[in-house]
């Protein structure tokens, strides 16, 4: 992977552990010589993300609608900074762009772009790794509801197992690299059987 995908929160929440993973995680991605592709703003766990990948010296590319950058929330000092039109395109071009995806704790935003990217996966129009940093257990109760839905008959196991999930950025960026097609398609297999 090269390019990782991150959906996260324009605000930093009331726990100042949700920043603090998000600016770890742009440093290890950096680390790691992984661009980070993500919503372009410089404000909130969005902000802290591409703060800590340009402070290690990584490339962090942000994709913004043009009436966001005039509220100034634009970060400027992006490797780059592609500017669209709406909010749908801005949703479809980072998930084009990317070879993952990451979920870091977020409002709606981060669950439209969350559920759009493993509902693509689902209908196979990708096959890209797509993981849930469940930081400060932050996700336990999505986790549970996919646990729920998977339980009561309306969501396959193999759809579930789609979304990775960890506490620990270094297990879910290991578990995202050996998610391969190969495996998607050995699920559905056991599925059909």
């Amino acid at each position: 992977m090269k390019r990782i995908t991150v959906y996260c929160g324009s605000n930093e929440g009331n726990d100042p552990v949700y920043k603090a993973q998000a600016h770890l995680l742009g440093k290890i991605l950096a680390q790691r010589n992984i661009e980070l592709v993500y919503g372009g703003a410089r404000v909130g766990l969005m902000g802290a993300i591409a703060e800590g990948t340009l402070e290690e010296g990584g490339r962090a590319t942000g994709v913004l609608p043009r009436f966001l950058r005039d509220k100034e929330i634009a970060h400027e000092r992006l490797t780059e900074l592609e500017l669209v039109d709406t909010m749908a395109e801005r949703k479809a071009r980072i998930e084009e762009m990317a070879d993952g995806i990451i979920a870091l704790p977020g409002g709606y935003g981060t669950m439209d772009e969350l559920f759009e990217a493993l509902t693509n996966a689902q209908l196979q129009l990708h096959q890209k790794p797509i993981g849930l940093l469940n930081t400060a257990g932050f996700y336990d109760g999505l986790v549970q509801l996919l646990e729920t839905m998977t339980a009561r008959g309306l969501l396959k196991e193999v759809n579930r197992n789609m979304l990775l999930v960890s506490d620990n950025i270094d297990e879910l960026l290991d578990q995202m690299f050996s998610y391969t097609p190969a495996t998607v398609n050995k699920w559905i297999e056991e599925e059909t059987n």
